[in-house]
């Protein structure tokens, strides 16, 4: 007869939990075990912070295929398999792993809210047959992942329950796109509705949060986006809800009541290319969002544009003449959030300089920036065509350089000046010439000219 376990840290083979029965993290931070969510009386296995309240789960084993009942059991295989059984013996749900073979296995619940299989005592990363933090559900937690295994194509993104009482995959999804310069996207369905952007150095261009420590990581092994909380007796989770709309909850060993921010609520310059294409959106928190064309661009529907519907964007006024010469210039925008990275360029090695010149050598090259802005910036980062998904930070942000026609550029506008002057300047000198030959001519016949004067 197997064994139970009540209010442990670990699962041995040896060992189950049924329904009713949970493990604790050996802080006593997370827990694991059996739950019904909100009205509903399905049974799931989830994994919660123990001491919060709310009751806020952060991971859900079976999902997707909830037990009726509470005859569930979850056990751990002499191969390190975990395995939710029902009450008929059937498999629910079970860990897959595939390429290591297990000795003396045993899973941990660690006091991040990783549940964890390992090779008996091992310590290392190497010892990790399979954990909760390689398949987030609808919460990325301190310490996990976001992004991409290169080697074996495991992605680890984000998804929404399907309702409050519902665990279910849902609609929208938190993802990082690899085309172009890697970004992370939230998704409703296969469609882009936000873009947090891309990693700056700092933070991702879209939602400079400074309140917590950031990474990324880009590599040909990994792409990936996590962050960690300083204070160790700070806890907080990014939560995708239901509803598509991310928050933030923080809670702290003193204090266990969540406090909930939902992130850009109102914010209408976050639903993705709000502004159309080349065109930048404004929003100070207080008055509606505007939209505004880039210099050197008009709106491509006028009517529309008038009466505040700016999905059609704007279009180039003049045309570049860079396919004859290079008298292109660039426009610096400053405290922007940069454009869609998903048709970008981008290299770790290039100066701004070096970038500027390349993007010059290209007509189809529309703008470029630093791809790190640390330590006075560094990378290259080049769009090409249309610019999408652009605003402009009332604080933080970043610089970029719009590509534009020489006629559109202020030296282009001083040049036009320029000529002015120099015409006009011209017109004097030959007016005072035939004055001048004039008068020679009266001085030298006085009688044959005196009637023309």
């Amino acid at each position: 007869m197997l064994g139970t376990c009540t209010s442990l840290d670990s699962l041995a083979v040896s060992q189950s939990i049924q329904d009713g029965e949970t493990l604790v993290s050996t802080g006593g931070i997370t827990e694991l075990g059996f739950f019904s969510p909100g009205n509903s009386t399905r049974r799931y296995l989830g994994i919660w912070f123990r001491n919060a309240s709310p009751l806020t789960i952060v991971w859900v084993a079976n999902r997707n295929i909830p037990l009726k009942n509470n005859s569930g059991v979850l056990k751990l295989s002499e191969k390190g398999i975990l395995q939710l059984l029902s009450a008929t013996n059937s498999t629910i749900w079970s860990s897959n792993i595939l390429s290591k073979a297990a000795n003396n296995p045993i899973a941990y619940l660690l006091d991040s809210g990783n549940f964890v299989v390992k090779y008996g005592q091992g310590t290392n990363e190497d010892a990790i047959l399979w954990q909760s933090f390689d398949y987030p559900c609808d919460t990325l937690m301190a310490g996990m992942k976001l992004g991409w295994n290169l080697k074996t194509g495991l992605e680890r993104s984000l998804s929404s329950w399907r309702g409050v009482d519902d665990p279910a995959e849902g609609e929208y999804t938190i993802k990082i796109d690899l085309r172009g310069y890697p970004q992370i996207i939230k998704f409703k369905g296969p469609d882009t509705i936000s873009r947090y952007g891309s990693w700056n150095g700092l933070t991702t261009v879209g939602n400079p949060d400074q309140t917590r420590s950031q990474n990324f990581v880009l590599n040909e092994k990994e792409v990936f986006y996590e962050f960690d909380l300083p204070d160790i007796s700070t806890f907080g989770v990014l939560k995708l809800t239901p509803s598509g709309m991310p928050q933030t909850m923080f809670w702290t060993t003193q204090r266990s009541t969540l406090q909930v921010v939902l992130l850009n609520a109102d914010d209408q310059c976050e639903n993705y290319a709000f502004c159309g294409a080349n065109s930048v959106c404004t929003y100070d928190g207080y008055l509606l969002p505007t939209c505004e064309c880039l210099r050197g661009y008009i709106p491509k529907n006028p009517d529309q544009w008038n009466i505040a519907i700016w999905s059609d964007g704007c279009v180039p006024r003049n045309k570049s003449d860079c396919e004859n010469s290079y008298t292109d210039g660039f426009l610096k925008y400053t405290r922007m959030k940069l454009p869609d990275t998903s048709s970008s360029w981008f290299s770790k090695i290039m100066n701004l300089h070096e970038c500027q010149n390349s993007c010059l050598k290209n007509c189809s090259c529309s703008a470029y920036a630093n791809l790190d802005i640390r330590d006075g910036g560094s990378g290259c980062l080049l769009w090409f065509n249309t610019l999408v998904d652009l605003r402009k930070f009332t604080e933080s942000g970043q610089d970029l350089y719009i590509r534009l026609p020489a006629s559109e550029l202020d030296d282009g506008g001083q040049k036009k000046i320029n000529k002015k002057i120099v015409a006009i300047a011209v017109g004097v000198t030959i007016f005072g010439l035939i004055i001048t030959c004039v008068c020679i001519l009266v001085i030298k016949n006085p009688g044959k000219y005196i009637d023309i004067i």
